[in-house]
């Protein structure tokens, strides 16, 4: 029988136990608190990156409200105005060239925006259930046009079979659905919480009344996004109006602003004997008209950019 020896041992002989110090614990870079040379330096790079920006706005502002006189002292761009008048808007929206491109502009935007939004909006829930029809075909069709676009000829010989040649609705029907949109909208609607729309199938909505009453009003974020870059997109076209549309009466605001800065064309309505406002305020005025209603829009939407386009990221 062994004995166990239960006599402790002398703490001489006990073997000795080295003690280190846990390191420090260093924050990131981007953890630190910056000091008052780098909020200076932050300060005034926003400020001269502020000046960059709303400088050029300030020159087209000024130039289109200036005389011929003050343009003619400046060299072409005004930069403060000196003498403030009103005469090149007043003769571009009297009824003319650009008051007809602009409601043709408006008459698009608005249209374009709304058909586009609605098939987007239902090809991108039906395309983020799982059990649709074909899903993977549809789904790897649409992916697919990021690598392989037709071609502008392909497009006009289908835009000019179909019959839409000189027609506003040549604007519209070509690019009322996009790609890209279409996958943004997809990934927010799947990322939405599946519970609830599985509770309404229990309770016996369909799949409309929960596109409508579930799906529509949890997506205000990411389709106010995308419909801001289909009116946008819409609102700037013009090589497509280029290429479709003969007719000049027929030419959005972008087609014709384009002719008066580039080939400095003259206004259809200017009266015989008067004096028409300077190239330089007329270009101008059309450019101020041209960029005021994205400038209107954006505020209202800038809110939901980030989480209406991080969040809807691409889920298979």
């Amino acid at each position: 029988m062994t004995t166990v020896d239960s006599t402790p041992t002398p703490a001489s002989s006990r073997p000795a136990t080295r003690h280190t110090k846990s390191p420090k614990y260093a924050p990131p870079i981007w953890g630190h608190r910056p000091g008052v040379l780098t909020n200076t330096l932050r300060v005034l790079a926003f400020v001269i990156l502020i000046a960059l920006v709303l400088f050029p706005f300030l020159v087209v502002i000024s130039t289109s409200i200036s005389s011929r006189q003050a343009i003619d002292a400046a060299g072409g761009l005004v930069v403060i105005p000196t003498d403030v008048t009103l005469e090149a808007y007043t003769r571009i929206l009297n009824g003319g060239v650009v008051t007809q491109a602009v409601l043709v502009s408006v008459f698009v935007a608005a249209v374009g925006t709304t058909l586009s939004l609605t098939i987007t909006t239902l090809a991108a829930y039906a395309l983020s259930r799982p059990g649709t029809l074909w899903h993977r075909g549809l789904l790897t069709m649409v992916l697919l046009t990021f690598l392989f676009s037709p071609g502008i000829i392909p497009l006009y010989v289908v835009v000019r079979t179909i019959g839409l040649l000189d027609n506003l609705w040549a604007l519209i029907l070509p690019t009322c659905l996009s790609a890209f949109n279409l996958v943004i909208v997809r990934g927010f609607i799947q990322n939405l919480p599946q519970e609830l729309f599985e509770a309404a199938r229990i309770d016996g909505a369909s799949e409309w009344r929960i596109l409508t009453s579930l799906a529509i009003p949890l997506s205000k974020s990411v389709l106010a996004v995308v419909g801001l870059f289909y009116g946008v997109g819409y609102w700037n076209a013009f090589f497509n109006a280029m290429l479709y549309l003969q007719d000049s009466s027929k030419w959005p605001l972008q087609l014709v602003l384009r002719a008066y800065v580039l080939q400095g064309t003259p206004l259809a309505n200017d009266t015989a004997g008067e004096s028409p406002p300077p190239q330089q305020a007329i270009q101008m005025a059309v450019v101020v008209i041209a960029i005021i209603p994205v400038l209107c829009v954006y505020p209202f939407v800038q809110r939901h950019l980030t989480k209406g386009v991080l969040t809807g990221a691409l889920k298979g």
